[in-house]
């Protein structure tokens, strides 16, 4: 299992607020986690997703889309993946690790 954080970055837009495009990839993740595929957690800055390598670029290449779908000309994206292969990773095993060493 990977797990990627992921920030699009719809350029061109009308108002500098991005949150109607943010809302947009949310709705799109959700679908993806209603079948089962990822889980994804929204932050102030970036969106991270859970989830076998392969949809993961599925999930990444359809939300990359999602403001060329609005209108957009331009998006840039940023992608960072962590995909550990000798044991299970989710996003909340990273946490729990860091958090057993902060434990007195």
């Amino acid at each position: 299992m990977a797990i990627a954080d992921v920030t699009i970055i719809p350029i061109g837009t009308e108002t500098p607020s991005v949150s109607a495009y943010v809302a947009d990839v949310q709705k799109i993740l959700e679908g993806y986690q209603a079948e089962g595929k990822i889980k994804y957690q929204l932050t102030p800055m970036n969106t991270l997703i859970e989830g076998e390598l392969s949809d993961l670029f599925a999930v990444i290449q359809a939300i990359h889309e999602a403001p060329f779908q609005k209108g957009l000309h331009r998006v840039a994206t940023n992608i960072r993946i962590d995909d550990r292969r000798d044991k299970k990773t989710t996003l909340e095993s990273k946490i729990e690790s860091v958090n057993k060493h902060l434990q007195p």
